[in-house]
């Protein structure tokens, strides 16, 4: 093979910045060094990694770097959608196309035009969903329920997954035909325990970022630097920059200690507890995190994890409320069958 052209380096350095992709172990370095020719492509592309490995972020590199850069990137949590809603999600309706129908509604294909439409969480799809889906990629064109009239689908799409999808490629879990029609580049991205040169700068970035002017001086101690090194991260990325948060919040001094980082088993047997921040700014913040984990928890529990319908009682909209639940850690799917120590049983999928 000869030297890596130089226009991909230069676009693969661009979409580390635009997306804030931070890393330099190999393996994460590999994942990515297909981005500048999917970005180039307009195909489809699969993204597969555990829970946090930041794949919303890679597939946003992917739209930035791409000629598609200027129009939307609209993103869709496939399990959160039932499957007497995926076309409406999907293809939007035409007024008075059923009985609650007043205003005609565009779906995520038309919101997504000459954009990108990133589907996450590709293997809950449904059956139903599967075709619907496959019918787009076949044929370019999507009809809004009511209508009549076919439209050109102008949308690159790219999926996300966090299961292994060969064995599930079947007749009785996913269509082959749309595993294949999906996966023209597929994307791997390395758990964060096999990017451990990678945690410090993960973790120096999220305390970068997350800082505010009064907390800017702070740093990790070197006990803490260990802590950090030493987890394994089942959460990954997402879990790091959680930790980092909840260290800003709880650290009582100008160095952030092992204690304030709250891992499991990083605290020294009879280590003092970390001192609770007095200022009024750190302990409005710990209330209202405290008072979003209690309610979104509530709430997830009594619609049986579908963040629709939660989303919907909460008076929110459906991609806030599941930046929140990403935020305090809160996967829906746990919810799915768990009963409301209320009493409420969970409202059906």
């Amino acid at each position: 093979m000869g030297e890596p052209d130089p226009r991909l380096i230069h676009r693969l350095e661009n979409a580390l910045a635009l997306a804030r992709l931070v890393g330099e172990a190999p393996v994460f370095r590999k994942a990515i060094s297909l981005l500048p020719a999917a970005a180039l492509s307009d195909a489809t592309v699969l993204i597969c990694g555990e829970t946090g490995t930041g794949k919303e972020l890679v597939a946003r590199a992917i739209h930035y770097l791409s000629e598609r850069a200027p129009f939307p990137f609209v993103a869709v949590n496939c399990g959160a959608v039932t499957d007497t809603l995926i076309e409406d999600e999907l293809f939007g309706h035409e007024r008075g196309a059923f009985t609650d129908a007043r205003h005609t509604r565009p779906g995520l294909i038309a919101q997504a035009q000459r954009g990108t439409v990133f589907l996450d969480e590709i293997e809950a799809l449904t059956g139903h969903g599967q075709v619907s889906l496959l019918r787009v990629l076949q044929d370019q064109t999507f009809r809004p329920l009511g209508s009549r009239e076919e439209r050109r689908a102008d949308v690159r799409f790219i999926a996300a997954t966090n299961a292994e999808m060969s064995p599930r490629v079947s007749p009785a879990t996913f269509r082959a035909d749309l595993y294949y029609r999906l996966c023209v580049f597929r994307i791997e991205l390395p758990p964060l325990r096999e990017r451990q040169e990678d945690i410090l700068p993960l973790a120096a970035h999220f305390l970068h970022k997350h800082a505010t002017t009064e907390l800017a001086h702070l740093d990790f101690s070197a006990d803490a630097r260990r802590a950090l090194l030493g987890f394994d991260w089942p959460g990954n990325v997402r879990e790091l920059e959680n930790t980092v948060i909840r260290a800003l919040w709880t650290c009582g001094s100008g160095v952030i200690e092992v204690g304030d980082l709250g891992l499991p088993g990083s605290e020294p047997a009879g280590a003092p507890a970390p001192a609770r921040p007095t200022t009024y700014r750190a302990l409005k913040r710990l209330a209202i995190d405290a008072f979003e984990r209690e309610y979104l928890d509530r709430m997830m529990r009594e619609h049986g994890g579908n963040v629709t319908r939660a989303a919907r009682a909460a008076g929110k909209d459906r991609r806030e409320l599941g930046k929140l639940l990403k935020k305090h850690g809160l996967d829906p799917r746990a919810f799915a069958a768990a009963p409301d120590p209320g009493g409420i049983p969970p409202a059906p999928a």
